[in-house]
């Protein structure tokens, strides 16, 4: 008998298979897939990614891994900018500013 995770992640859906509790029934609906399942059929895993959404795979009955999509990986995963591409998109770009520093000694502190 197969153990599901109590909560699924967020935007994952599991669905039981209750035609074979040993390995699961690859079917369009299915997005919970045991491990030995998940690389027996390793293209029909990514396929169903690409058209239902994520799949969860579990190890033991605990949630492993999720495949997704590229188009959602990298919608997920975004594009990062940079140190010097964030300061280059600043809003303050091209406002000149004219700052000074205070010219007064430091205030006195014991040790």
């Amino acid at each position: 008998d197969t153990q599901q995770p109590s909560t699924p992640p967020s935007g994952l859906r599991y669905s039981q298979n209750s035609q074979n509790s040993q390995n699961s029934q690859i079917t369009g609906s299915n997005m919970n897939w045991q491990l030995q399942d998940a690389k027996a059929k390793l293209s029909e895993l990514v396929k169903l990614a690409q058209r239902d959404g994520p799949q969860a795979i579990t190890v033991h009955g605990k949630l492993a891994a999720v495949v997704v999509s590229g188009d959602e990986f990298e919608r997920l995963a975004g594009h990062k900018l940079s140190f010097v591409e964030y300061m280059q998109r600043s809003p303050l770009v091209g406002i000149d500013l004219h700052l000074r520093r205070s010219r007064s000694l430091p205030r006195k502190t014991r040790l």
